[in-house]
């Protein structure tokens, strides 16, 4: 199983592709995938740009479809059809594990030249650097809703 930790700086090229970074094709070799599909999705809580392995893509899928009915009902449909809007498959090139990230994906994020990417576990972030910086939350409202969490249980 893949998990991405860390982060790491990277640049998008004139065609719209960014360079994996090693820290992370390094994930993708210890966690049995070196030449996975991946699939990238714009954020539906961030603005960001999401990249999951495809396995990992699948079960969270089938998560959110286990709780809905979109052929029965149409508020589901109009969830399920949002939820899969602008997801595209990917295999990085296996050279140097580059990935053509679409332009629609990329100016959604406001992604221009420059790139964070943020490993949180199942999936990768990859950010415009200044966005990243003002959406991160501080270390005071990490705290506290670290501890609001930690006190239901």
């Amino acid at each position: 199983m893949v998990r991405f930790y860390g982060t790491a700086c990277g640049k998008v090229d004139d065609k719209g592709r960014v360079v994996l970074p090693a820290i992370f094709r390094d994930a993708m070799v210890r966690g049995g995938s070196e030449n996975m599909t991946l699939i990238v999705k714009k954020s539906l809580q961030q603005s960001c740009i999401e990249l999951f392995p495809a396995e990992e893509w699948e079960i969270r899928s089938e998560k959110v479809l286990g709780s809905i009915d979109p052929e029965l009902n149409t508020g589901d449909a109009d969830l399920w059809t949002k939820y899969n809007d602008g997801v595209y498959t990917l295999v990085p090139d296996g050279k140097l594990g580059r990935l053509n990230i679409p332009s629609e994906l990329l100016e959604s994020a406001g992604i221009t030249k420059e790139v964070v990417f943020g490993g949180v576990g199942y999936k990768l972030q990859i950010w415009d650097p200044e966005t990243r910086k003002a959406q991160l939350l501080s270390d005071e409202k990490f705290r506290e809703t670290a501890s609001r969490l930690s006190s239901k249980k």
